[in-house]
């Protein structure tokens, strides 16, 4: 399943569209916090696919854990993750 999660956007020109995908078989929390008045977290379920709207020099932190902990596995320039075509995207449209 495909998620489209726009937090509100000041300008929308001035963001990127970013694709992530959780590969693995565990519960993953991504969240961007390098951006100062910004937030964005979200639940990201095994082979979940998530698409977000972000400023290109934001950070995607992935967090992989049980349900009393989490460790941080993953930082991911979301330039890394820009949707340059929505057909490279596989299944999204």
């Amino acid at each position: 399943m495909t998620h489209l999660l726009n937090p509100p956007l000041s300008n929308d020109s001035h963001y990127i569209l970013c694709y992530f995908v959780n590969n693995t078989s565990q519960v993953q929390i991504a969240r961007i916090s390098n951006i100062p008045g910004w937030f964005f977290e979200r639940v990201v379920f095994p082979g979940q696919r998530l698409m977000f709207k972000a400023p290109p020099n934001a950070c995607l932190e992935i967090y992989t854990g049980e349900m009393v902990s989490s460790l941080l596995c993953d930082r991911i320039d979301c330039r890394q993750l820009q949707v340059l075509s929505l057909t490279s995207v596989g299944g999204c449209c």
